[in-house]
């Protein structure tokens, strides 16, 4: 579309949105005005360990205003499902491949590669093509700011970021941690670094970074896709002082009440559309009442540190999307928010607590078992697991020049998965999936676009969607969900239509459904290399028995 306005003055305006994937903007040229279609931008929001229910929106007592102000601007989304683990869902996220397919079926490691083969080598291959890689030979401005952990063997800025910014891992917040390298454009830098600020907190630098990324496309008038992982909230927790006090004391109610307090607000705001049972609380957790005054204190310091790193990702989120709308491109910015796994279980049963003044750079912190339950509230299980709690992620879409205004603030309870991102951007942008890249033949991407959802229609996914990670296991398919964890005797069906808290097994009243539903899942497990092979065991955080 192209319409030429003669106006002697002026400068650069976009005219009000309408409802299409493409919005119009004008730029002067002279004597007139050229408006002509605009490609969408991208932001994908990857946050670390944070649980299903840790945002306010969907039942947290940690307020997140911010994420909650994107969610009355968008559509929240309760069965989003990750990859139940840091590396294997940025492998996902960033190709809309399973791991395996991608070279890193595990971690970021090559631990199995000797019996795994080239799907756990522990980084990724050449076969895959990141949506970096795709946009930005569509002409987009492509950038990453945060946690990479993807494998030393590559990095952002050979995956397709013109810039980027980026840790190795997790574990860093401060300028005095010393574990975790900063990168920028693929180079260790000091974290005195002249192009950083002083006395940075990395959740506000990835942010920052991510701002400035905003503004060097908008000068390059190209439209921009950026990835913004942040490392908020994995261990070790810290955060500043002053946001640490604002929790501190919340949480003494303890573990046991405050799940179901949350429960309660999730049926209130009628969250999966209908009500579920919440799934007993772990036996191996103790009582909160069985808790000494001095474990009590303890225990809620740990959440209150817990609490500020969500509370300062949350402030970030709410700067990145004021920037956005201070430079008009808010509205034609298609926004994702996700987390790359559930609720963090490791640390031990009450956590980890050491340092002189925990929750500063000398510190170690972990939530630990018990904390985790009450983080991914309603579900079973935690990280590293193929039950709701291990995969299901909370989620929130925003982009105001598609989504019909009578969707803002809507819940969506059709299930959605990290392998559909890639294909959602293709579609909005108009860019080609490759059938080969750099002389090498292309993988094809698994997943499916996520347009219809985003002006009220169903989804149409024609394959079930698959999991592995440390002989965990679990295949979807419709409503229906077939899972068997490392630590389980056998395999299990539920209708999560009916169950989605799994408490019922109903294998036994239909073994047809179990028995095709088995068979699809080794035919993906062989399809894609994924392997039975000696990972360590998680059993500890497993009850006794389920219930």
């Amino acid at each position: 579309m192209l319409v030429i306005l003669n106006i002697l003055q002026y400068n650069t305006f976009c005219i009000m949105r309408i409802k299409l994937p493409l919005i119009l903007c004008a730029a002067y040229t002279g004597s007139a005005i050229v408006l002509q279609a605009a490609q969408p931008n991208f932001i994908v929001i990857l946050v670390d360990d944070v649980g299903f229910s840790d945002f306010s929106c969907f039942g947290s007592e940690i307020s997140t205003p911010n994420i909650d102000q994107l969610a009355t601007q968008g559509i929240r989304f309760t069965q989003m499902y990750n990859g139940a683990r840091s590396c294997p869902t940025r492998a996902s996220l960033l190709t809309g491949l399973y791991p395996h397919q991608t070279g890193v079926g595990h971690m970021s490691t090559n631990t199995y590669f000797e019996t795994g083969g080239e799907a756990y080598q522990g980084y990724l291959n050449n076969k895959c093509v990141t949506f970096a890689e795709v946009l930005r030979d569509h002409g987009y401005f492509t950038a990453f700011a945060g946690k990479w952990h993807l494998g030393g063997q590559t990095k952002a800025h050979t995956r397709g970021f013109t810039e980027s910014i980026s840790s190795s891992e997790g574990g860093v917040y401060f300028p005095e941690n010393m574990g975790t390298k900063i990168l920028i454009n693929g180079v260790t830098v000091s974290r005195n670094d002249s192009r950083l600020p002083t006395n940075w907190y990395s959740t506000d630098l990835w942010t920052d970074f991510a701002i400035k990324y905003v503004n060097q496309a908008i000068t390059l008038e190209k439209p921009f896709a950026i990835y913004l992982a942040h490392n908020a909230a994995h261990f070790p927790l810290q955060a500043p002082q002053e946001d640490i006090n604002k929790w501190r004391g919340k949480f003494k109610k303890g573990w046991d009440a405050l799940r179901i307090e949350k429960y309660k607000r999730q049926m209130e705001m009628n969250l999966f559309g209908k009500t579920f049972p919440l799934t007993p609380r772990n036996p191996k957790i103790p009582l909160w009442n069985s808790l000494s005054q001095e474990q009590q204190d303890k225990s809620d310091h740990i959440m209150a540190i817990y609490a500020a790193v969500i509370d300062r990702l949350d402030q970030s989120i709410g700067r990145l999307v004021n920037e956005l709308k201070a430079k008009g491109v808010y509205d034609n910015t298609f926004i994702i928010l996700l987390s790359d796994n559930g609720g963090n279980a490791e640390g031990g049963t009450l956590g980890t607590y050491t340092g002189t003044n925990p929750g500063d750079y000398a510190s170690d912190i972990w939530i630990g078992h018990a904390w985790a339950e009450l983080s991914n509230t309603p579900f079973y299980l935690y990280k590293h697991h193929t039950h709701e709690g291990g995969i299901a992620t909370s989620c929130i879409i925003s982009y105001p020049a598609l989504i019909p205004e009578q969707l803002n603030g809507t819940i969506s309870q059709q299930a959605i998965h990290i392998l559909d991102v890639m294909p959602t951007m293709l579609e909005l942008s108009g860019a080609t999936y490759p059938k080969t890249y750099k002389g090498i033949t292309i993988t094809p991407y698994e997943g499916v676009s996520m347009l219809p959802l985003l002006s009220g229609n169903d989804l149409n996914r024609q394959k079930p969607i698959f999991w592995e990670h440390e002989n965990n296991y679990a295949l979807r398919e419709g409503n229906w969900k077939l899972v068997k964890e490392k630590a389980e005797t056998d395999w299990q069906l539920y209708n999560l239509d009916k169950d989605r808290t799994e408490m019922q097994d109903v294998s036994g009243c239909n073994p047809d459904i179990k028995s095709s539903m088995l068979q699809k899942l080794n035919e993906i497990k062989n399809r894609i290399g994924a392997k039975d092979l000696s990972f360590p065991s998680n059993n500890w955080m497993f009850p006794t028995n389920k219930y």
